[in-house]
């Protein structure tokens, strides 16, 4: 059947889902706090546009909706039949609703039975829905809104909604969507879904409906996990390329699960690294809680894009200025330097003695020309070429009230500049105000808590740096070497160190020329070969972390020293040996890893490393491939990022060395990755001049998915 409420959107495969054009309820009824008679309500509120019937053998009629026996009953084939029933009653009345036509499905129940056997009910609904090819959002969800086309399938109370609005939230919480949606009137919502079990639609499908929506504008997301991560990338992709910006709450930081490794990649990243790794990638804005994801959803519906630079903010207050500061810093937000002629047109409209600087506190001793001032130095501050956006950062007034005044303060400074402008109070608020919706409305947002702003201010901005940034030029390794180590990493055999290394070098990456020996003569053979002084690690099958195993000489000079080495290794671990050069100091120890993650495949671990990596744990986490501009980018977030620039009379590295050498790296996960199950690349030495790889670490991935172990 063809959607009634339809209109001229192009089509999508979810509009069966998200856009029926007929709805069937069942389990609809006319008692007052259940949710067969919330959805009816909701429906009926939302005035839903297609056809909707009733189905309870207990009623002629709800909500002045004719209602049906039975699903059978029903004189049109529903296009979406929404549950309202227990989950005992699911099963049979799934299979007469698939007889009568169904093509997708609301489900609000956990879909669980006492003593239930196996296969499980969520199960066999999920089979027997996609067997007959039916859209369902839930089991255990909220249901939906798509307020676009007046559809409120939801069986919960509400409040009372606006069209036209521009935010799409998508929610694996659903909590987490009424929490926002029922409260947030600052907020005017296109779409909400709650999906639930994700039986046959997962967010990724939901994420991709709402991108192809003319009116989205900014979508959010309580995540949780992604069930489809290709799609998701995809939807990323997507995203990106519509200048869509995302922002998502993502739960998991603590508690990671992680896979059992046996190297340094594997211990230093969980997947929560791994999504920030996504998110970085594809401009995700990631929000510390419910309260930070309101605030960049409600920065980001507003229709102003930023400027160039930085933030600016008007005080009447010299303490909240110096608050603002020391936030600003914290949260990692530029604020602007004004420019000379800023400046000066400031400095002749202040009162003597205050500082012409941002932020500005543009507190005067009163008169009638008050506000006209403030007003005034707001432009000023918004005209400045530095200016990304601008907030007046005044408290409420008495009772919470907002001071009409400060509105037009917003007013005036965006007319004069065209950049996104807020009101923003130290605290919360602790009454409504009209006038914080008419203002929001109008494009002028309200907000309550400083630093809650400014975590909203750095999402827009990172959001505008992102889409300004140009597309990484990864390195290509060439086919003829891809090929030769896909056919030698298929065989089976786990490299050795030695040979680890020379995988790296065939891709670009510097590493130490090594041989992996057996005997005391071929040890002394290659070391002449390689000239001293050379380091000797045990190639002990079954030792990883030759450090802790005492298996590690370094800066032998002559083959006594070297005999003597090996002797202590032959004693205590066996005979077999990687010989390599030496790469003597000034150096830092810096580390490079990849691990395959069960979602995302392989990902990259760059940061400090050397003996202490798993306690310093200063490391990122990037998807791959990319190039030395991106790996340079992400180095700045490491906390030690400073020691590469030399500190205390340490001479500085060379960063480019070493940012090229991860970009190499990452063009060989981006090759391999689908056979190495880790990478462990520690250290890589950093000097002044260049870098070198001197130890690697590959564990590989069978065709049993396990990895392979070698021989204790």
């Amino acid at each position: 059947m063809r959607s009634l409420a339809r209109g001229v959107e192009p089509s999508h495969r979810l509009d069966a889902l998200l856009n029926p054009g007929s709805i069937a309820v069942v389990g609809a009824s006319r008692r007052a706090g259940t949710v067969g008679n919330a959805v009816m309500r909701n429906l009926l509120a939302g005035a839903y546009p297609g056809r909707l019937a009733a189905v309870n053998p207990g009623y002629a009629e709800v909500e002045g909706v004719q209602c049906l026996a039975r699903i059978s009953d029903l004189p049109f084939a529903p296009e979406q039949i929404i549950f309202a029933i227990a989950d005992a009653r699911i099963e049979p009345a799934l299979e007469e609703a698939i007889a009568r036509g169904m093509r997708s499905c609301v489900i609000y129940s956990a879909l669980v039975l006492a003593d239930d056997g196996d296969p499980p009910l969520q199960e066999r609904v999920r089979r027997r829905l996609e067997a007959a090819g039916v859209f369902a959002c839930g089991g255990n969800g909220m249901g939906y809104y798509n307020f676009t086309r007046s559809i409120w399938a939801c069986g919960f109370d509400t409040r009372a909604h606006r069209t036209g609005g521009n935010v799409v939230l998508l929610s694996q919480s659903g909590a987490g969507m009424s929490g926002i949606l029922d409260v947030e009137e600052r907020l005017d919502f296109c779409l909400a879904v709650s999906p639930g079990q994700e039986l046959t639609v997962t967010l990724e499908d939901y994420l991709d409906y709402a991108l192809e929506q003319r009116e989205t504008r900014v979508v959010g997301l309580f995540l949780e996990t992604s069930r489809a991560p290709e799609r998701f990338i995809a939807s990323l992709r997507k995203a990106r390329a519509r200048r869509i910006p995302i922002v998502a709450v993502k739960t998991g930081r603590t508690g990671l699960a992680r896979e059992f490794a046996r190297s340094h990649s594997g211990a230093l990243s969980g997947s929560d690294a791994v999504y920030d790794a996504v998110f970085e990638k594809f401009g995700v804005q990631r929000a510390r809680d419910m309260d930070d994801l309101v605030a960049a959803l409600i920065m980001h519906a507003q229709p102003h894009a930023p400027g160039a630079g930085g933030l600016v903010t008007l005080h009447d207050s010299g303490g909240e200025q110096q608050l603002l500061v020391d936030l600003a810093a914290a949260e990692g937000v530029p604020l602007t330097t004004l420019t000379s002629e800023s400046t000066q047109v400031l400095q002749s409209l202040l009162d003597p003695g205050l500082p012409a600087v941002n932020p500005l506190d543009a507190w005067s001793a009163g008169g009638t020309g008050y506000h006209h001032r403030m007003a005034e130095c707001f432009e000023v501050l918004l005209r400045d070429p530095g200016a990304a956006l601008g907030a007046v950062v005044h408290d409420r007034g008495p009772g919470g009230r907002l001071h009409a005044g400060y509105v037009e303060y917003l007013r005036r400074g965006h007319a004069a500049s065209g950049k996104p402008v807020f009101l923003v109070a130290a605290t919360q608020g602790v009454a409504s105000d009209p006038l914080v919706l008419e203002t929001t409305r109008a494009g002028f947002p309200v907000l309550d808590g400083v630093a809650t702003f400014l975590r909203g201010a750095k999402a827009l901005l990172s959001f505008r740096d992102f889409l300004d940034r140009r597309e990484p030029r990864p390195p290509v390794p060439d086919e003829p070497v891809v090929s030769r180590w896909r056919r030698r990493l298929v065989s089976g055999s786990a490299p050795g160190e030695a040979e680890a290394l020379r995988c790296l070098s065939d891709f670009g990456v510097p590493a130490v020329a090594a041989h992996q020996c057996g005997a005391l003569e071929e040890t002394l053979e290659r070391a002449e070969q390689l000239g001293y002084p050379v380091a000797l690690k045990t190639a002990q099958p079954g030792v990883t972390h030759k450090t802790d195993m005492g298996g590690v000489h370094l800066d032998l000079v002559g083959a006594a020293a070297l005999s003597g080495a090996y002797a202590d290794l032959l004693r205590r671990l066996g005979p077999s040996v990687t010989v390599s050069a030496f790469v003597p100091d000034p150096a830092v120890e810096m580390f490079l890893g990849m691990r395959r993650d069960p979602q995302f495949g392989p990902v990259i671990i760059m940061g400090f490393g050397g003996i202490h990596a798993e306690v310093l744990n200063d490391v990122i986490t990037a998807l791959p491939p990319f190039d030395a501009a991106t790996a340079e980018r992400m180095l700045g977030r490491l906390r030690l990022r400073a020691l590469l620039d030399g500190v205390r009379g340490t001479p500085g590295v060379d960063i480019g060395a070493f940012c090229r050498a991860a970009a190499s790296f990452s063009a060989l996960a981006g090759a391999l990755g689908d056979l190495i199950l880790e990478l462990d690349v520690n250290p890589v030495r950093v000097r002044p001049v260049g870098c070198t790889a001197v130890d690697a670490l590959m564990i590989m991935v069978p065709a049993t998915g396990s990895p392979i172990r070698e021989p204790e």
